[in-house]
């Protein structure tokens, strides 16, 4: 209960001066918004790295050596990818770090990482579109195939946000983050199911580049997947931290001597 001497007002929650003070100073929410960052860049650097063994594997002995792989990393346009999907590994991370930071949660909050979620179910079915037509035309997929790969793409990129949106409403914002991970998770492991052995039967044809629209398909499927371990990750940081860190409860009253329950 606060007085109207002691009450704050913060991005629409009424507080107390001492917990004004520790949210704008620094406090839990602090160390929140510290971790949240901490596992997007976590991802970005993952995704950089990997990049070296996952085209190795993927065209050995068709080119690629150590050193063409460490050219690869002073181009510019090579971070382009690692840095729209750190980006949106931060949009996800929004809900669950306003939600760790006792901060309102709007269904406008929640755009974000359905846009992001949508998207990334979209590029899974770009990829799946891509190893398909490479497997059934027996050759590098022409302007047909890829047109069709888009329009998949974008499509479904409608579909889940819209989808995404309407299961959150009147859902609690962790529960959502959670199952839309989880629905990435599965999308992704279905679409790897798909580019693998597409790329695994392209790399045996004579043709150049040796699957390379399967190879786009598994590096998708590769970076949703991991993708959707963050914001899981963060979700056990943050109930590693409440556990370390429990809310502390007022003591309850001492009975009164003349209550009939104490007599």
């Amino acid at each position: 209960m606060l007085c109207r001497l002691c009450v704050r007002e913060h991005e629409g929650q009424h507080i107390c001066k001492t917990c004004k003070k520790r949210i704008v100073q620094g406090g839990p929410g602090t160390y929140v918004n510290r971790w949240s960052l901490a596992v997007a860049v976590l991802y970005g650097l993952i995704l950089a790295v990997l990049a070296g063994p996952v085209i190795m594997l993927a065209f050995i002995g068709d080119g690629p050596n150590i050193l063409d792989i460490l050219e690869m990393y002073i181009v510019p346009q090579f971070w382009i990818y690692p840095a729209v999907m750190v980006i949106c590994q931060v949009a996800m991370l929004v809900v669950p770090v306003r939600v760790s930071s006792r901060r309102p949660v709007s269904r406008r909050t929640i755009l974000a990482p359905m846009i992001v979620s949508g998207l990334l179910m979209g590029a899974l079915a770009f990829g799946g579109v891509l190893s398909i037509g490479e497997f059934i035309e027996a050759e590098m997929p022409g302007e047909d195939v890829g047109l069709l790969a888009v329009t998949a793409g974008l499509g479904l990129w409608v579909f889940w946000t819209l989808l995404f949106f309407n299961l959150s409403e009147g859902k609690d914002p962790r529960n959502v983050i959670a199952k839309l991970s989880r629905r990435m998770l599965v999308g992704s492991i279905l679409e790897l199911l798909i580019a693998v052995p597409t790329h695994i039967v392209a790399r045996y044809r004579n043709y150049c580049c040796a699957g390379f629209m399967t190879f786009v398909g598994i590096v998708f499927g590769l970076s949703v997947m991991l993708f959707s371990f963050g914001p899981g990750v963060f979700f056990l940081y943050m109930a590693r931290w409440r556990r370390l860190h429990p809310k502390r409860r007022p003591a309850s009253p001492e009975p009164d001597s003349d209550t009939p329950e104490h007599a």
